[in-house]
């Protein structure tokens, strides 16, 4: 019986998971009937199911580039979740990190694991400093992570802008990589060709690596579980001989190094170049990270999957034909979703009760009586 409960318990995250996407998948289907009923099937829904699919391969590729760094951002914000932190600080890291990446590469000609590396470290600073603020001044994470993600969007584009050697004025972007640094490129490991997407390549498999390196540094080791127990209860930890302030801390470079790289991970595999004329809106990408997150339960593994779904229905609601409907169905979608998974505690628990009551009912009075008689 016990083993039932335990198999119901680890079962009961997924579904709940399960649950929340199909609701929303149903919600936006019902919006693109009231928008377009003649067109929502064929044009509207069914292309948000195929996702990449739907432009083979070129699509896939796509979506293959745009998972790299949403499980990065996932992970940031699942990561300080793990730790009893709210990082809503992952764009303006994100952001910081760009700029540590496209600097390496850009102006000191660096190759691209140095510049990865770097912009991973730009990230862990600006992640730091909440976590100071946290740790030693007691003020609310949440406030002072968003003041940093506008502080370093303006200040990120105010030094693009004014930076000759990063800056294409012509173009009003940086420079591109490929053109201009070809070192500082991600390997696309031949699966641009694949994809016939030059972006696609070897940062989708640095991002898988990096969510089982947090899952083993979260679950299998000493300062994991010291940094869960400070998120649990930060007295219970002190009492414990565990520092809280350095953990907070620790915490949150790690939370701000992995957002810094989900921008070294986009930038340097050449799928875009950074605009400083855009400046009146953070990246898309820290902010999804925590619908990434939130429908993985904040499980590194499961991060990699959540993302991967994200994207699918992303690029599936930009092929949607604008003369019919919006592309934010997508983002409507996945609101959706997230909006869901705030209740995800609720959908287990009904789970877990359901589960075991049908486990009551298909076991026989019989069995009962004997294991009762056996204790």
């Amino acid at each position: 019986m016990r083993k039932e409960k335990r198999a119901s318990r680890s079962a009961a995250p997924f579904l709940a998971a399960v649950i929340c996407v199909l609701i929303g998948l149903l919600v936006g289907l019902a919006v693109l009937f009231i928008i377009n009923p003649e067109k929502a099937w064929n044009y509207g829904f069914m292309r948000i199911l195929k996702g990449g699919f739907y432009d083979m391969p070129y699509g896939i590729g796509r979506t293959l580039t745009n998972t790299a760094p949403l499980i990065l951002t996932g992970l940031s914000v699942g990561f300080a979740f793990k730790t009893g932190i709210f990082n809503i600080g992952v764009a303006g890291q994100y952001t910081v990190g760009a700029y540590g990446a496209l600097l390496l590469a850009l102006v000191f000609k660096m190759p691209w694991y140095i510049c990865l590396l770097s912009s991973m470290l730009f990230g862990a600073v600006w992640g730091a400093i909440p976590g100071v603020f946290k740790a030693y001044l007691n003020v609310n994470e949440v406030i002072t992570a968003i003041m940093f993600n506008w502080i370093g969007l303006y200040g990120v584009n105010e030094i693009i802008y004014r930076s000759t050697v990063m800056y294409n004025s012509a173009q009003t972007k940086t420079y591109v990589l490929s053109d201009t640094v070809p070192s500082a490129v991600i390997p696309t490991l031949g699966l641009d060709q694949l994809v016939r997407q030059k972006s696609t390549g070897g940062a989708i498999f640095l991002a898988m690596i990096i969510a089982v390196i947090i899952y083993v540094v979260l679950n299998k080791t000493t300062f994991g579980y010291e940094l869960k127990a400070v998120g649990h209860n930060k007295n219970a930890a002190r009492y414990a001989g565990i520092n809280e302030k350095r953990s907070i801390i620790l915490s949150m470079m790690i939370a701000g190094a992995l957002a810094g790289g989900a921008a070294g991970l986009y930038y340097l595999s050449g799928a875009g170049e950074w605009n400083p004329l855009d400046s009146t809106a953070l990246p898309a990408m820290g902010w999804n990270g925590i619908s990434v997150a939130l429908l993985a339960g904040s499980n590194p593994i499961g991060t990699i999957f959540s993302a991967l779904l994200i994207s699918h229905i992303t690029i599936g609601g930009s092929y949607l034909p604008q003369n019919y409907f919006p592309t934010e169905i997508a983002s409507v979608i996945t609101g959706i979703i997230i909006y869901l998974c705030a209740f995800s505690a609720l959908f287990q628990e009904k789970i877990i009760a359901l589960i075991t009551r049908r486990n009551r009912k298909d076991t026989p009075a019989d069995t009962a009586n004997e294991e009762g008689g056996a204790a």
